[in-house]
This record gives C-alpha cells, sequence and structure tokens, in this order.
C-alpha cells in the first residue's frame, strides 16, 4: 500500500510553518509515506506583501516550497504534488483545499482570490479540478454549500485544534461527499497525523483525480 498525506504546508511559502520543505520530506520518509501534496496557503497577505513586482514573479516565489519538496522528494523517489489550501481573507476564515492545481493554471489565473466561493467552485469544475472544504468545523469555520463542494477533510491532524472531525464525518457520509484526510503539517510533530492509504501509486495529478474520484483508498487518521 502508498501513503499520502493529501495536506501539507512549508516553511518556505506558508508563514504559519516552521519546516523547510526538504527537512519535511526527510520526516515523511522516515515515516513511510509514499508521497505528499504541498497545500500551502493561497491568500491576500502572501501575494500582497510579497517583494515581486509581476504576478509571474509572485506565483514563482509561492512555489518555492513546493519545488523544494519536489527536488528532495525526487532523491527518494518519493512522489510531490501541488496542491493549494486557499482562502479568501488572511484570518479567521474559511479555508479550501484544491487538487489537480498546476503551475500553469496559477500563472493564468490571478483573479482566485477574487472569485468568491462560488466563482471557485465553478473554476474548479471547469479546469478538471477537486474542489474541498478544509476542516470545515473547527472554531472560526463554517461549512459552506455541499452542493458546490466535491469534498470535506473529515479528518484534519493539527492538534492544535479541534476540527470536530467526528461530526463532519457523519455530514460527509450522509451527504455521499468524498472524504479526505490530512495532517495538516506545519511543524514537528504533526507528522504521521493523516493522509490516505492506497493500491494505486500517485505520481500525477492525473493519477491523485483517479484515485479521489474512484474512492479506491482508505483514511489514514495516524
Amino acid at each position: 500500500m502508498y501513503k499520502y498525506d493529501l495536506h501539507v504546508h512549508t516553511k518556505e511559502t506558508s508563514p504559519c510553518s516552521h519546516v523547510a520543505a526538504a527537512d519535511m520530506i526527510e520526516v515523511y520518509r522516515d515515516n513511510g509515506y509514499s508521497g505528499v501534496v504541498i497545500t500551502d496557503h493561497y491568500r491576500p497577505v502572501f501575494f500582497n506583501t510579497s517583494e515581486f513586482a509581476t504576478w509571474e514573479e509572485k506565483v514563482e516565489d509561492f512555489l518555492r516550497g513546493y519545488r523544494n519538496a519536489k527536488y528532495q522528494g525526487d532523491k527518494y523517489d518519493m512522489d510531490v504534488l501541488l496542491g493549494i489550501e486557499l482562502a479568501f481573507n488572511n484570518t479567521k476564515t474559511n479555508d479550501f483545499l484544491i487538487y489537480g492545481i498546476t503551475e500553469e493554471i496559477l500563472m493564468k489565473s490571478k483573479d482566485l482570490l477574487n472569485m468568491g466561493f462560488e466563482g471557485l467552485s465553478k473554476f474548479c469544475r471547469e479546469n478538471n479540478l477537486l474542489f474541498y472544504q478544509a476542516h470545515p468545523l473547527r472554531g472560526y469555520c463554517h461549512l459552506e454549500d455541499i452542493a458546490l463542494l466535491d469534498g470535506v477533510e473529515v479528518h484534519n491532524g493539527n492538534s492544535r485544534h479541534d476540527s470536530h472531525n467526528d461530526e463532519i464525518e457523519v455530514i460527509a457520509s450522509k451527504n455521499d461527499l468524498y472524504m479526505i484526510s490530512g495532517s495538516d503539517f506545519h511543524e514537528y510533530g504533526d507528522e504521521n497525523n493523516g493522509g490516505i492509504l492506497t493500491s494505486n501509486r500517485i505520481k500525477t495529478n492525473n493519477n491523485l483525480i483517479k484515485v479521489l474520484k474512484s474512492k479506491d483508498y482508505t483514511l489514514f487518521r495516524g
């Protein structure tokens, strides 16, 4: 079986993360993971405070964590994919995990943070991306319209928050939503607290989309 964490942050890109991408990969390798999806925080504050002037330069800056993780992962034949955790505001806001995103899509999509929830849902469907709400019942969050989501994160392994995992899993099951699990890695000790187990190796975005849509995996809760 292959083990993948679908919710991982890097120090290079996410201000709240404390572990550099290369060091994070070492930790995940030691814990038996086959790969990770880098879901760094995609928020207005990153782009508004970037020292770079052009959109392309800002995106390159955003991708540093992912690229450093991929470089290190390639050394160990680990699969490192790009995702994002998008929030329309900087604090106390809902977060959305988007899978299947590419560097090319980010480069040409300057307006992701201005689309609003409904617009982002439509964008994901038009671009064959999967659209999940992260930790929907965490204290400062509220569950969005499930008709516009592909799924929800029913296990968030971050021990510094109560994400009410059991409650959101009941809601997801009743409404036949796709369900995912992730560690929400930010610092040492967060590793090995979430992910999926699958018999399929996930080397590409297409592999990931196929596995998630087919539900050909089990949730790993640490």
